[in-house]
């Protein structure tokens, strides 16, 4: 199996996708890990020095090593990974996606101390301008997010309700 975890920043990729791959025994990988590991140098110094370009490229590139070297995993994705370089798509055709969907009340919780180590969000002048931008960056991002299989639309997405979801989906499938 190869689950890819899409959605927002502070959405629980991570968190979830490490719960998830010791669920079904599979690797986890973080794609920005992968692309720090690649790169020699932090997501931040990649935006300072290169550029949200450069680094849209070397995440699709980094995505497309990861599904190259492993046939089964679970991914946890970038935020924007699935809006460029036809990555939902390719996402879409070669494994099962998965969109955190939660609310940017809660993003704002989880981001408010963390805003100024994430290049889109950082110099934010307040929690208030933090909501702004989250809102405004999921809203440009839904089309994408919204071409996942599966949707865990929720505060907080459980690893044993994505299991039932993705039994429910498989089950149908």
């Amino acid at each position: 199996m190869r689950l890819f975890l899409i959605g927002m920043p502070g959405s629980g990729k991570t968190t979830l996708g490490r719960a998830l791959a010791a669920y079904y025994s599979l690797t986890f990988v973080d794609l920005d890990e992968v692309i720090v590991q690649r790169e020699g140098r932090s997501i931040v110094d990649l935006f300072a020095a290169e550029g949200e370009a450069y680094f849209r490229s070397a995440e699709a590139k980094a995505l497309r090593a990861v599904l190259a070297d492993y046939p089964a995993v679970v991914l946890a994705t970038g935020g924007g990974t699935p809006c460029f370089h036809a990555n939902a798509e390719l996402l879409r055709a070669s494994g099962l996606t998965l969109w955190l969907d939660v609310p940017v009340e809660e993003l704002v919780r989880r981001l408010v101390q963390q805003a100024a180590h994430r290049p889109l969000l950082a110099g934010l002048p307040d929690p208030e301008a933090l909501k702004n931008r989250l809102a405004e960056t999921l809203q440009a991002r839904r089309e994408f997010y919204a071409t996942a299989a599966l949707r865990c639309q929720a505060s907080v997405c459980s690893p044993e309700a994505v299991v039932r979801l993705i039994a429910q989906y498989t089950a149908t499938a």
